[in-house]
């Protein structure tokens, strides 16, 4: 897709603050209200913008334990696959999944509030899908970067 400056500097500015309003956002790309408006409706409409959230402190609302697993299946059909996808997909501790090349199938990022309870989780229900023959967690220790922000200006 072909993006004007304008539009990487809207896009830029959502975010950063999704709770920007259009006037907030004309004012600093120097447009008025209704092409900005335009612009952004054109931009959810293409599927550019997919949603506007709120982003929530984990470790306020004591969910501080993040676990980064590499999950290797005993199979790797499409049948395997879909099932251990759909699987996954019903965990709300399981806020990332990729299929990633390499010695794993899939890497999983799970949130929970402790190590207690991603042990519960391990063995009530990932370690419970048929198709998954290894699991090898890593414990985050330090979060050193965090963004939900993609590299929007090194595509100008």
């Amino acid at each position: 897709m072909d993006l004007s400056a304008t539009d990487i500097k809207i896009l830029t500015l959502l975010q950063q603050d999704a709770s920007l309003t259009v006037a907030e956002i004309a004012e600093q790309v120097n447009l008025s209200v209704s092409p900005c408006w335009r612009r952004i409706n054109r931009l959810e409409k293409e599927g550019v913008i997919g949603k506007k959230v709120a982003l929530l402190n984990a470790e306020k609302l004591g969910m501080g334990l993040v676990i980064f697993a590499r999950i290797s299946l005993s199979q790797n059909d499409e049948a395997s696959l879909h099932t251990f996808e759909e699987r996954v997909r019903q965990f709300p501790e399981v806020v990332e999944c990729y299929t990633v090349t390499g010695t794993a199938d899939y890497f999983l990022k799970i949130i929970t509030r402790d190590i207690k309870r991603y042990d519960q989780f391990l063995r009530r229900h990932l370690l419970q899908i048929p198709q998954v023959r290894d699991v090898n967690s890593n414990v985050a220790v330090t979060q050193v970067k965090y963004t939900t922000g993609l590299p929007l200006e090194s595509q100008l």
